[in-house]
């Protein structure tokens, strides 16, 4: 046959790996050396380079991380800023609570009923 392709072979050789130590349990610990093995492996196989790739650069990590850090400084200006309402809250219930505290509620004093009237003479009605 052709040349073996070392990524797809360590890619099944790791997938059968994982499917047999979920079979055996006792496996298990045969399981994490032999992965690093295939890692080691797999990151031992020389990269070809395309020469239709194309990398941001430099320029372009140095923008991405600007951005990433822009969102940073939002994030912690928007909790800075809640945490101030929150707290001004706060203030403002315990203020309105002394006041309520301090308010004595009375009830305020009833006007005199007023007077009867003095009938001296009563008119005589239509039964009298």
């Amino acid at each position: 046959g052709g040349p073996i392709d070392p990524v797809a072979l360590a890619q099944n050789l790791g997938l059968f790996v994982l499917h047999v130590t979920r079979l055996r349990p006792r496996w298990n610990t045969c399981r994490m050396s032999f992965l690093v093995a295939l890692v080691a492996l797999v990151d031992s196989t020389p990269m070809i380079v395309d020469d239709n790739y194309n990398s941001p650069g430099t320029i372009g990590f140095i923008v991405t991380f600007v951005v990433a850090a822009i969102a940073v400084l939002l994030f912690f200006d928007m909790n800075r800023r809640i945490r101030k309402t929150r707290y001004r809250q706060e203030i403002r219930e315990k203020l309105a609570e002394e006041e309520l505290g301090n308010i004595e509620l009375k009830k305020p004093d009833r006007p005199a009923p007023p007077a009867k009237p003095r009938r001296e003479n009563p008119e005589p009605g239509p039964d009298q």
